[in-house]
């Protein structure tokens, strides 16, 4: 009887550079909103009928989602790992969208919503332990984990932002990589294995999808990515199929194609 898929063990993130990277990535959305014309705040997004105003107070919301959070009452254990909150995230998504909206039909406008998250972070997050458990949509976090989660967020609707007003996009290196591995992670706890390798350098590689196990050599299956092209994949900003045509990924064996596998968050 074949051994069953040894499960993925969870990586650390450093929680210094993850509440930094947090704050380095939203100054990166605060530019990029701050040199927006009035008129591309009501452009369409790639985000079913979200405009851009809308988007941009999501992105207030994924910061200032922490700082509510920290002035609610601890639950008393987390529940919530990073990889249940990705696999999670699609049963929260009503309920976001309506908060969204809410937000942004409301009287601030939206570089203010921004501002105001900001300070809010400055304030509230430096001195809160990183054992600190949150009451989050999804269920009880710790702190440090949720901050994880943030970084995700950020970068992936930088690049939505980025898409829909042709603005420059700039991503703080930390942010991006911990977005990279989060979502690599949760493709080898999805689809268990070895026999395929998933390369994002400078970032990550992983091994999944059941199979024969590569243990020495060149693997039989490699999928290799740049960063960015990776996160779409895994959230369904584009497809396999878009990716491979347009020479954005390279896929040898027969077991690469991971199709089936995404997108991993809604």
């Amino acid at each position: 009887m074949p051994a069953a898929p040894r499960k993925p063990r969870a990586r650390a993130y450093d929680p210094a550079r993850t509440r930094e990277a947090v704050a380095a990535q939203f100054r990166q959305v605060r530019e990029a909103v701050a040199g927006l014309p009035e008129g591309r705040l009501d452009a369409p997004t790639r985000l079913g009928d979200w405009t851009v105003r809308e988007l941009v107070a999501h992105l207030a919301m994924v910061v200032e989602s922490v700082n509510r959070c920290l002035e609610l009452p601890a639950p008393p254990a987390a529940e919530v790992t990073l990889a249940g909150w990705v696999s999670g995230t699609a049963t929260a998504a009503a309920d976001i969208d309506a908060d969204t909206r809410a937000l942004a039909a409301g009287a601030a406008a939206p570089a203010e919503l921004l501002e105001r998250a900001a300070a809010r972070y400055r304030e509230l997050v430096p001195q809160a332990p990183g054992d600190r458990v949150l009451a989050t949509r999804l269920g009880a976090m710790r702190l440090d984990d949720f901050l994880v989660t943030r970084c995700v967020e950020l970068v992936v609707h930088t690049d939505d932002l980025a898409a829909a007003t042709g603005a420059e996009a700039g991503y703080d290196r930390q942010a991006l990589a911990t977005a990279v591995r989060v979502l690599a992670d949760a493709l080898a706890a999805k689809a268990p294995g070895g026999s395929v390798e998933v390369r994002v350098p400078p970032f990550a590689v992983v091994q999944c999808v059941e199979g024969p196990r590569h243990t020495r050599g060149t693997p039989p299956n490699v999928v290799e990515t740049e960063p960015l092209t990776w996160i779409r994949l895994a959230t369904g900003r584009t497809t396999w199929g878009e990716a491979v045509e347009a020479a954005e990924v390279t896929a040898g064996g027969e077991r690469a194609d991971l199709s089936g596998q995404l997108p991993l968050l809604g």
